[in-house]
């Protein structure tokens, strides 16, 4: 490659994001790149205050309109302080969450209007989008009962099946809408063949 890469891993809950950023690590480290792991909401000292409150229970009535404007506010943060930086010195950015999963919670998910998170989107970001997400996808009883497994709940978990159905149904449209940028991974079978499958697009990439 020419040109230090923006990645993005996206999913519902329990679809596996945690292991396979690990996986996508090692990978990375092994062909010698040099990247920069970073998350949303959060990445930076004020994305991650924004964070706590976004999932946490302090502010668990907040309303759709100050939840979305808070991701955007911790994104502008993120890319202007992590994400530009990066790929202005040659490093890859490897990043859990980004733009897509605000269309798929806050767009999908809350039903707030479309046309305002693409006028956020265009604001915040430039020019700047991933060239590559990597979408994980298991149906949402799948996902629910290995997120029960692990922790307490967040502030999101916590919301029902309806809700979830909306995020992973906006996934799959953002995937179908482009293809070539969201790469859809199914993530409800064995580990080992997600990863393989995760290994043979990331190697078409880099070759």
């Amino acid at each position: 490659m020419t040109k230090p890469l923006f990645i993005t891993l996206e999913g519902t809950e329990g679809v596996g994001k945690t292991s396979n950023m690990e996986f996508i690590k090692s990978m990375l480290n092994d062909k010698g790149i040099d990247f920069v792991e970073t998350r949303e909401p959060g990445g930076t000292p004020l994305g991650e205050t924004l964070r706590a409150m976004l999932l946490g229970e302090d502010f668990k009535g907040m309303s759709d309109d100050s939840e979305l404007m808070l991701m955007f506010a911790a994104r502008a943060e993120h890319i202007e302080q992590v994400i530009k930086p990066a790929l202005e010195k040659g490093q890859w950015v490897l990043c859990d969450r980004f733009t897509d999963a605000t269309y798929a919670y806050q767009g999908g998910g809350r039903q707030l209007n479309i046309k305002r998170i693409e006028g956020l989107e265009n604001w915040v970001l430039g020019d700047l989008r991933p060239d590559l997400t990597l979408l994980l996808d298991a149906p949402i009883s799948v996902g629910r009962e290995r997120a029960g497994k692990r922790s307490t709940p967040d502030r999101f978990e916590q919301e029902r099946d309806g809700f979830f159905n909306r995020v992973r149904d906006t996934y799959l449209s953002r995937a179908k809408a482009e293809p070539n940028r969201i790469k859809v991974i199914d993530a409800s079978g064995d580990l080992n063949s997600v990863q393989q499958h995760i290994s043979s697009i990331i190697n078409k990439i880099i070759f």
